[in-house]
């Protein structure tokens, strides 16, 4: 069997480091292939606003059961350019669905 001597280590870490980078970026970008997107569209549904709503009883009433209230509030003002104070009688907004 042949013995191999490393002549420069220097050259030899730098070598392993390269390698090693080499790798994890090969199997971060291989991973990232294979993830799993969501080909659904959200849905939303057009509610007018009457006196006395608030987001939070909104949320409540039309979003998703299986999300947190405080997300869809952040949610429905994303999607209408609004914040929680901004919210008036007679208002239409989109609240999501899904």
């Amino acid at each position: 069997m042949k013995r191999y001597k490393i002549a420069n280590r220097f050259r030899f870490i730098v070598f392993v480091t390269v390698m090693m980078l080499a790798v994890s970026f090969t199997f971060a970008g291989i991973t990232e292939l294979f993830e799993v997107h969501s080909a659904e569209e959200p849905k939303y549904i057009e509610v007018s606003v009457v006196e006395g709503d608030t987001l939070w009883d909104l949320a409540k009433t039309y979003g998703s059961s299986a999300k947190d209230i405080r997300d869809i509030i952040y949610t429905i003002c994303q999607i209408n350019d609004i914040k929680a104070s901004d919210l008036r009688a007679g208002q239409t907004i989109m609240i999501p669905v899904n």
